[in-house]
């Protein structure tokens, strides 16, 4: 027997992924007055900023100098929960599979979803961090050794050792630098894949910088990290001193996990997209740190923009009469003070016409 399913458990876009860049796809969503949804595996939203760093703060989001990854979650939520949308945390979205009434089911770990389109905003899929192959690395981690830092006071005073060149070392430096008794941050390259800006912040700051050419060799500890030897890997020179925290960031091993069997285009372990945001699937779009084109930049302000183009497409892919661009948020008000403007005018010849 074939069950009817009502219109009202069919939705109109459906986020996979609660992160930043959905967050902000659901709000632009309920402008487009689409019904919309979002499934998350984890437990609460903000995706990667929320589990990996909420205290960390943020540079390149427009209108904010900087402002924390928890402060950022908070505001895109209340952004996005001006409208009615349906948030599914703790369900892994398992298989996306188009059924030929174009109508698209998402099984998940809790069950099945209907959407008439899907916009697949999964950060970098499985955050997974890099580790260096060195002992007592495996055996001191969560006493000592970190790659995460989610509470600055949990390193309230400590010495501190750094490593890393990206983006994310720099920022826990300085993130870290306020609170910690010292730090020290090595680099093993002769140049940095971090923004000048933050580079040069670190560098006129109480961290002390030692690259390049410099590794670590080795990390003492019984219950807890003791000492380290870092070692200059051009001279030989090493060096061995106290610390009470090894924090770790030398890149991700990113895992698509599902995604990868959805027959999805995959291109260096991210979703192709055209300019629209659209993948090869009619009706299943992207964006954020999963895409791929030509140029692309992982960053929040550019995924912020990438999910209004999924979202108005999507929003046209539902409807071929709505347009894409909807104008700005800014029309409507143009249009009332003309209408005020010829009511006013309209009213002042009637006014001459009466003397």
């Amino acid at each position: 027997m074939n069950i009817i399913i009502p219109d009202k458990n069919i939705y109109d876009v459906t986020f996979i992924g609660a992160g930043p860049v959905a967050l902000y796809g659901m709000y632009y969503s309920g402008l487009r007055r689409t019904k919309s949804k979002v499934i998350d595996m984890l437990g609460e939203v903000g995706g990667g900023l929320m589990a990996l760093y909420p205290e960390k703060y943020i540079y390149d989001v427009g209108g904010f100098p900087k402002i924390l990854a928890k402060d950022l979650v908070t505001g895109l939520k209340e952004q996005a929960v001006q409208y009615e949308h349906e948030i599914c945390l703790e369900e892994k979205v398992l298989g996306v599979e188009k059924g030929s009434d174009g109508i698209i089911k998402l099984t998940t770990s809790k069950g099945e979803h209907l959407s008439k389109t899907v916009v697949v905003c999964a950060g970098m899929g499985a955050y997974i961090p890099k580790k260096i192959d060195i002992p007592n690395v495996k055996e001191l981690e969560g006493a000592g050794v970190f790659y995460f830092v989610r509470r600055l006071k949990d390193f309230a005073d400590k010495r501190i050792l750094v490593v890393g060149g990206g983006d994310a070392a720099f920022d826990y430096s300085l993130m870290l630098e306020p609170v910690a008794k010292s730090i020290t941050h090595i680099h093993r390259n002769d140049f940095f894949a971090a923004h000048e800006d933050t580079v040069e912040k670190v560098m006129n700051s109480s961290v002390e910088m030692k690259f390049p050419y410099w590794e670590l060799k080795q990390i003492e500890g019984d219950d807890w990290v003791r000492n380290v030897t870092i070692v200059q890997s051009k001279t030989g020179e090493t060096e061995r001193f106290e610390v009470d925290a090894v924090i770790f960031n030398i890149g991700f091993l990113t895992n698509m996990g599902p995604i990868e069997a959805w027959g999805l285009q995959i291109d260096k372990n991210s979703i192709a997209v055209d300019s629209r945001m659209r993948t090869n699937i009619d009706g299943v779009f992207a964006a954020g740190d999963i895409v791929t084109y030509d140029g692309k930049l992982k960053l929040i302000s550019t995924g912020f923009g990438e999910v209004a183009i999924a979202v108005n497409n999507a929003k046209s892919y539902i409807d071929p009469k709505a347009k894409v661009n909807p104008g700005h948020s800014s029309d409507k008000h143009v249009v009332t003070m003309k209408k005020i403007a010829r009511e006013k005018k309209k009213a002042e010849m009637e006014d001459q016409k009466e003397v």
